[in-house]
């Protein structure tokens, strides 16, 4: 059954797009991860049924099997370790259960890290209207959802409702301060860079992505939230991809492409309501993506152990 809103004996923090976050002793925070969904920023009535488990998943696919370096705000998704922090969820696993991150409580920091390797979305609209990405010149005669030369950082303000906006390397400067703004710049590339070359083994084109990052109370900073899944991602089947046209994708593009479909709707809410056919085609696809990657199935998959 798809979970639209959780209802946990826990302080709720506040309700974002997608998660649901509760506060847990210890400076510690609950992240249930719903079946909600948006698109164009804006959150949708219909849910796409399974996302929240598959969403919490992959992150933690990610972090175990790639990327134990980098540092995270990620402590467990396995329920047993949750249960230990948080006993009285033990009479009420459905809502949370194989959804839910038991993770460090950090100050979020308010730039998207967003990394673009191809052509596509806002990044193509912008290019189409002023031959510029992030606010810096591209060269002339680029195509939509083409390859480009080398990935471009090109951040985003951060808006828990509402639209982010792109915003020049610049503005992120100002944001965050010279040096963590080019720190962000690197680590940002670093994991994309990785990231895409885990991707491609398994058919899949990671065409942009987006990460999140927070400080904990010493100023250690940490890559918070979900990490590289069709919610924050575009991943493009490589057998079906073909510069300058339509193409498959493992991700929202589906829901982008009915919503925008829609005569007389301008992006702003109240959104339409989506057909089931939309919803459960969403979800094949993301599980498509988990599968490849993975090579396991969400159901199977088995939780990893970061030690809690």
């Amino acid at each position: 059954m798809a979970l639209l809103r959780s209802e946990l004996p826990l302080p709720l923090l506040y309700r974002g797009k997608v998660r649901d976050v509760y506060e847990v002793p210890g400076d510690r925070l609950l992240l249930v991860a719903s079946d909600r969904v948006s698109a164009f920023d804006i959150g949708l009535e219909e849910p796409v049924p399974g996302k929240g488990r598959l969403l919490t998943q992959m992150t933690a696919w990610w972090m175990s099997t790639h990327f134990p370096d980098v540092p995270h705000h990620l402590l467990s998704v396995r329920s047993e370790d949750i249960l230990r922090a948080v006993p009285a969820l033990a009479g009420c696993r459905d809502p949370w259960e194989g959804r839910t991150t038991l993770a460090r409580r950090t100050r979020p920091l308010p730039v998207e890290c967003v990394v673009r390797g191809y052509l596509s979305g806002s990044a193509w609209k912008e290019y189409r209207e002023s031959g510029t990405l992030a606010g810096e010149p591209l060269p002339i005669g680029l195509r939509e959802n083409g390859a480009l030369a080398l990935p471009i950082f090109s951040p985003a303000t951060k808006a828990r409702e509402g639209k982010d906006e792109n915003i020049t390397l610049d503005h992120a400067r100002r944001l965050l301060g010279r040096e963590r703004a080019h720190r962000l710049q690197k680590l940002s590339l670093d994991i994309y860079a990785r990231a895409r070359a885990v991707a491609a083994v398994a058919g899949i084109i990671l065409a942009d992505t987006k990460f999140e990052f927070g400080t904990t109370e010493d100023g250690t900073l940490l890559l918070i939230d979900e990490v590289l899944t069709p919610d924050s991602s575009r991943f493009w089947p490589q057998e079906s991809y073909s510069a300058g046209s339509a193409r498959l994708s493992f991700d929202k593009q589906l829901l982008r492409d009915y919503l925008d479909g829609i005569v007389g709707w301008n992006r702003c809410s109240p959104p339409p309501p989506l057909p089931a056919s939309v919803t459960s085609a969403t979800s094949r696809g993301y599980r498509e993506a988990f599968r490849r990657l993975t090579g396991s199935a969400v159901e199977d998959f088995k939780p990893p152990d970061f030690g809690t």
